[in-house]
Protein backbone atom coordinates (compact mmCIF):
# COMPACT_ATOMS: atom_id res chain seq x y z
CA UNK A 1 0.00 0.00 0.00
CA UNK A 2 1.22 3.45 -0.79
CA UNK A 3 0.68 6.22 1.72
CA UNK A 4 -1.83 7.81 -0.62
CA UNK A 5 -4.23 5.01 -1.39
CA UNK A 6 -6.02 2.10 0.13
CA UNK A 7 -6.84 -1.24 -1.39
CA UNK A 8 -7.56 -4.89 -0.81
CA UNK A 9 -4.48 -5.41 1.37
CA UNK A 10 -5.84 -2.87 3.84
CA UNK A 11 -9.21 -4.63 3.89
CA UNK A 12 -7.47 -7.96 4.40
CA UNK A 13 -5.60 -6.51 7.38
CA UNK A 14 -8.91 -5.66 9.09
CA UNK A 15 -10.98 -8.58 7.78
CA UNK A 16 -12.21 -9.48 11.26
CA UNK A 17 -13.96 -6.09 11.50
CA UNK A 18 -15.74 -6.58 8.19
CA UNK A 19 -16.84 -10.12 8.93
CA UNK A 20 -17.75 -9.87 12.63
CA UNK A 21 -21.45 -9.54 11.77
CA UNK A 22 -23.19 -12.07 9.54
CA UNK A 23 -23.86 -10.87 6.00
CA UNK A 24 -27.64 -11.07 6.41
CA UNK A 25 -27.53 -8.65 9.35
CA UNK A 26 -25.33 -6.20 7.44
CA UNK A 27 -27.68 -6.43 4.48
CA UNK A 28 -30.78 -5.94 6.61
CA UNK A 29 -29.31 -2.83 8.23
CA UNK A 30 -28.20 -1.40 4.89
CA UNK A 31 -31.62 -2.07 3.33
CA UNK A 32 -33.22 -0.05 6.10
CA UNK A 33 -30.47 2.58 5.85
CA UNK A 34 -29.73 2.03 9.55
CA UNK A 35 -26.93 3.89 11.21
CA UNK A 36 -24.28 1.36 12.27
CA UNK A 37 -22.12 4.12 13.73
CA UNK A 38 -24.70 5.30 16.23
CA UNK A 39 -25.65 1.73 17.13
CA UNK A 40 -22.03 0.87 17.96
CA UNK A 41 -20.95 4.36 19.05
CA UNK A 42 -19.24 3.44 22.32
CA UNK A 43 -17.26 0.59 20.74
CA UNK A 44 -16.24 2.82 17.83
CA UNK A 45 -15.19 5.66 20.13
CA UNK A 46 -13.11 3.24 22.15
CA UNK A 47 -11.43 1.93 19.01
CA UNK A 48 -10.81 5.42 17.61
CA UNK A 49 -8.84 6.44 20.68
CA UNK A 50 -6.44 3.54 20.17
CA UNK A 51 -5.60 4.25 16.51
CA UNK A 52 -1.96 4.88 15.67
CA UNK A 53 -0.88 7.53 13.15
CA UNK A 54 -0.85 5.12 10.18
CA UNK A 55 -4.37 3.94 10.99
CA UNK A 56 -5.59 7.52 11.34
CA UNK A 57 -4.08 8.31 7.93
CA UNK A 58 -5.87 5.31 6.40
CA UNK A 59 -9.15 6.46 7.90
CA UNK A 60 -8.66 9.89 6.35
CA UNK A 61 -8.03 8.21 2.98
CA UNK A 62 -11.29 6.31 3.34
CA UNK A 63 -13.16 9.55 4.04
CA UNK A 64 -11.67 11.13 0.90
CA UNK A 65 -12.49 8.22 -1.44
CA UNK A 66 -15.64 8.04 -3.51
CA UNK A 67 -18.12 5.42 -2.33
CA UNK A 68 -17.88 3.71 -5.73
CA UNK A 69 -14.13 3.27 -5.23
CA UNK A 70 -14.64 1.85 -1.75
CA UNK A 71 -17.27 -0.53 -3.09
CA UNK A 72 -14.87 -1.63 -5.83
CA UNK A 73 -12.38 -2.57 -3.12
CA UNK A 74 -15.13 -4.53 -1.35
CA UNK A 75 -15.94 -6.30 -4.62
CA UNK A 76 -12.29 -7.24 -5.05
CA UNK A 77 -12.26 -8.54 -1.46
CA UNK A 78 -15.34 -10.63 -2.21
CA UNK A 79 -13.78 -12.09 -5.34
CA UNK A 80 -10.61 -13.01 -3.45
CA UNK A 81 -12.23 -14.36 -0.28
CA UNK A 82 -15.81 -15.31 -1.23
CA UNK A 83 -16.99 -13.72 2.04
CA UNK A 84 -20.56 -12.58 1.59
CA UNK A 85 -20.15 -9.54 3.82
CA UNK A 86 -17.92 -8.00 1.15
CA UNK A 87 -20.47 -8.80 -1.54
CA UNK A 88 -23.17 -6.98 0.41
CA UNK A 89 -20.92 -3.97 1.01
CA UNK A 90 -20.04 -3.81 -2.69
CA UNK A 91 -23.68 -3.72 -3.85
CA UNK A 92 -24.37 -0.33 -5.51
CA UNK A 93 -27.91 -0.22 -4.11
CA UNK A 94 -26.38 0.34 -0.65
CA UNK A 95 -24.26 3.30 -1.71
CA UNK A 96 -26.34 5.87 0.19
CA UNK A 97 -26.44 3.84 3.40
CA UNK A 98 -22.67 3.41 3.30
CA UNK A 99 -22.20 7.11 2.64
CA UNK A 100 -24.47 8.01 5.57
CA UNK A 101 -22.52 5.78 7.91
CA UNK A 102 -19.18 7.15 6.75
CA UNK A 103 -20.48 10.69 7.21
CA UNK A 104 -21.53 9.83 10.77
CA UNK A 105 -18.13 8.27 11.45
CA UNK A 106 -16.40 11.36 10.07
CA UNK A 107 -18.37 13.50 12.57
CA UNK A 108 -17.11 11.32 15.42
CA UNK A 109 -13.51 11.67 14.31
CA UNK A 110 -13.59 15.45 14.00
Amino acid sequence: MSNEDIGYEDVKEYENLFTIAPAFIIERMLKKNRNFVLKFKSAIESHLTSLNEEEKAKLELIFKKDIEDLQAIMKEAYIKTNKRQYKVLSDPKYKQAIKSNLDELRKMVQ
